[in-house]
């Protein structure tokens, strides 16, 4: 294949994974939306509602070494498909769900791996092969698809459940993603699978392999400190995240608007990512990822503020400053862990590095349900969530292998 036809398949490539990644993360983010029509429709608890999130957030993390075996043994046309069929029939089992425990295996369990198979994980390892050194700012476009799913889900998930009701709108979803399948089995997958011949190694790929194992990597201390970082910030942004809309909603804010103003945290997302990026070649890593720590603690206290000031000044800041940061920091983490964990092994390390995101993702809304429902305030949860960003940017302080 030529240089120009291989820049072309790269961003076909790129294209695909943008828009799986933008179905599976809007997908997943919009139970925001549906979280207070399923309390209400069911009277349960914050809590109780919000565990079904932190389900599909934890099987996320989980599943993320399988998916990446999987990949490894069957290509990407076995993982996309078997992750947009899980995803489809989560949706359409979950309109017809009575019990909390339906929803925790549709919505928990289902979801959570539906949108593992066709996110960072796969996405990652099939960039690399076309993108090389470029990866960190392939993946930031990928990454960036959190919030370009935020901004189209959210305003959407919200008209149908005001149109069709919760269940109508599960099972729209639930049958978009069925007919995607079609599409998606047609696409050229053995092409896409073969990689570039015409791309520079990414970074750290020039240097020797250093034989790098997954017993090896859990002995070192950098392993840990960026399982850390995963845990920690995914804790504290995923204590806010499952309720900004309802949060907005009780401050005074009409829901349409909320769902609207934290899906437009999409738009300013695709900056943030990019944003950072840029700054990790122009100041470096380190001061990049703390700056981008720095704007998520800015916009947690903008936040915590518009309960008392809730005006649209106080709004537009809070989703500037935090949704902009939200999986920021990721494409440089993930840049980050291949240099270091370098060979053969790479994915393997990786993917067990960001089961941290997972778990912390998990934590963080189940803590954050809990403490609302045990406090009737948002405060406890706002300040839980600070203190869990704050020590996850203590790593790139303190450690030496994160500090170079």
């Amino acid at each position: 294949m030529d240089p120009k036809a291989a820049h072309r398949t790269a961003l076909a490539v790129l294209g695909v994974c943008f828009t799986l990644s933008v179905l599976g993360r809007g997908l997943q983010e919009s139970f925001t939306v549906f979280l207070l029509p399923i309390s209400q429709n069911f009277s349960w608890d914050r809590g109780e509602v919000v565990s079904i999130y932190s389900l599909t957030a934890l099987c996320g993390g989980l599943a993320s070494p399988l998916v990446g075996r999987l990949f490894d043994r069957s290509g990407p046309r076995a993982v996309f498909v078997t992750g947009l069929a899980l995803i489809g029939g989560a949706f359409i089992a979950a309109s017809f769900a009575q019990k909390l425990w339906q929803f925790q295996i549709t919505i928990g369990i289902a979801l959570g791996f539906g949108v593992a198979c066709i996110s960072n994980v796969p996405n990652s390892i099939l960039l690399g092969r076309w993108f090389g050194r470029r990866l960190p700012t392939a993946m930031s476009v990928v990454y960036s698809a959190t919030g370009a799913g935020i901004l189209i889900m959210l305003p959407i998930a919200q008209i149908l459940i005001e149109r069709f009701g919760w269940r109508g709108a599960y099972q729209t979803f639930g049958w978009l993603a069925i007919a995607l399948l079609l599409p998606l089995l047609v696409l050229p997958w053995r092409l896409f699978s073969n990689g570039s011949a015409h791309l520079e190694k990414p970074e750290g790929h020039d240097l020797p392999d250093e034989g790098w194992t997954l017993p090896r990597a859990l002995r070192h201390h950098a392993f840990w400190a960026l399982f850390a970082t995963f845990f920690f910030t995914a804790i504290g942004m995923y204590a806010i995240s499952p309720q900004v809309v309802a949060y907005l909603i009780d401050a005074g804010f009409p829901p349409l608007t909320s769902a609207t103003a934290w899906g437009f945290s999409g738009v300013v997302l695709l900056f943030g990512m990019l944003g950072v990026s840029w700054l990790d070649g122009v100041i470096g890593r380190r001061p990049s990822i703390l700056f981008s720590y720095t704007l998520s603690i800015v916009g947690i206290v903008m936040l915590w503020l518009l309960q008392w000031y809730p005006n649209y000044w106080l709004l537009t800041g809070f989703v500037v400053c935090f949704g902009s940061m939200i999986g920021s920091r990721g494409p440089l983490l993930t840049a980050t862990a291949m240099k270091i964990f370098r060979g053969e092994r790479v994915g393997t390390i990786y993917g067990t590095i960001t089961i941290g995101s997972g778990l912390g993702s998990a934590l963080g809304s189940w803590s954050g349900g809990l403490l609302h429902d045990w406090t009737h305030s948002y405060n406890p949860l706002i300040g839980f969530a600070l203190v869990s960003v704050l020590i996850g940017m203590i790593p790139f302080l303190v450690v030496p292998a994160l500090r170079r």
